[in-house]
């Protein structure tokens, strides 16, 4: 745990996801994001305050993360005062909540980028007191020692353990597997589904990582020391999702080089090249039809564009 005695003082049992009104569109699209409210007692008072938890999981190291964090914290308190002024709420109640961020970094490599904003100025001494300041919590899940992962005994901290060991070598993530399996069989009855969810988690991560030729023993692995009975029907059910995805993901790459080679044959004086970010961010398959029908229909290059946008 990064920070113990932060901890003891944040009732996690009553940890919930922010309300979607408190999170601006521009964070929303940032899928992995997570912001949660949840009790916090402090040693000065004994009443609970709410406070939010912002959870930026990162894997890449970003040199502009503690300008991102900074900025995910402006508009979430932004949006909680437009809320007061849409509800008339009381000037007294008008009090933003502390936000207490973590950078859950997953990458391979070294994170050496302080988490500030000085980090990314180049700035003279006599104005940096003039630069926001705030504590952002870090965990490099790579380079965490054991202990840090699983000392509190809960279940996050073993998968962690076994995600530490996504590109280790077979005998390494074996190892983590077991530990972590024997973990979920030591949960009592009423965390069936939690246990039920890490399983699928394992699963997804074999696959997702590890070549073909060892994923049949990993996955049996699991079956092996665990009493649940039916993984083996979720690890099928996992390989045909992730083929169904494999599929779809090149229709998709498929369909949008086509629409590129309709538009360069076509409209063969454009730079048909700087579509291509626009079409990639569209997830839906028929969406990318219905533009490879309008690209092959467009009156102009430019039309195309309006109908992109």
């Amino acid at each position: 745990m990064i920070e113990p005695d932060l901890a003891e003082l944040i009732y996690f049992e009553a940890l919930a996801p922010a309300s979607s009104t408190f999170i601006s569109e521009t964070l929303r699209e940032q899928q992995a994001d997570l912001l949660f409210s949840v009790p916090f007692r402090s040693q000065d008072t004994s009443e609970a305050l709410f406070i939010h938890i912002l959870i930026e999981h990162q894997s890449t190291v970003d040199e502009m993360m503690g300008f991102r964090v900074l900025f995910y914290m402006m508009l979430i308190w932004d949006r909680h005062r437009r809320e007061w002024e849409n509800q008339n709420t009381p000037k007294n109640e008008r009090k933003f909540p502390p936000i207490l961020p973590i950078v859950f970094y997953t990458g391979d490599r070294h994170w050496e980028t302080p988490l500030t904003l000085e980090a990314v100025m180049d700035i003279p001494a006599e104005l940096s007191r003039f630069v926001p300041r705030f504590g952002t919590l870090f965990l490099g899940v790579k380079s965490a020692d054991v202990e840090t992962l699983t000392g509190t005994g809960s279940l996050l901290g073993w998968l962690l353990r076994v995600l530490q060991n996504e590109n280790s070598d077979k005998e390494s993530l074996s190892r983590a597997l077991v530990e972590a399996v024997s973990f979920l069989e030591s949960l009592d009855a009423s965390e069936a589904l939690q246990k039920r969810e890490a399983l699928v988690y394992l699963l997804m991560l074999i696959f997702h990582r590890h070549p073909v030729d060892e994923r049949e023993e990993l996955v049996r692995l699991v079956e092996e020391r665990t009493s649940d009975k039916e993984v083996s029907t979720m690890a099928e059910t996992t390989a045909e999702f992730l083929l169904a995805q494999g599929i779809e993901r090149g229709a998709r790459e498929t369909t949008i080089e086509n629409i590129l080679s309709v538009l360069a044959a076509r409209f063969p004086n454009t730079d048909v090249n700087t579509l291509k970010p626009a079409l990639e961010a569209i997830v839906e398959l028929d969406h990318l039809k219905q533009l490879l029908l309008n690209a092959s229909l467009a009156n102009s290059f430019q039309a195309f564009q309006h109908e992109l946008q």
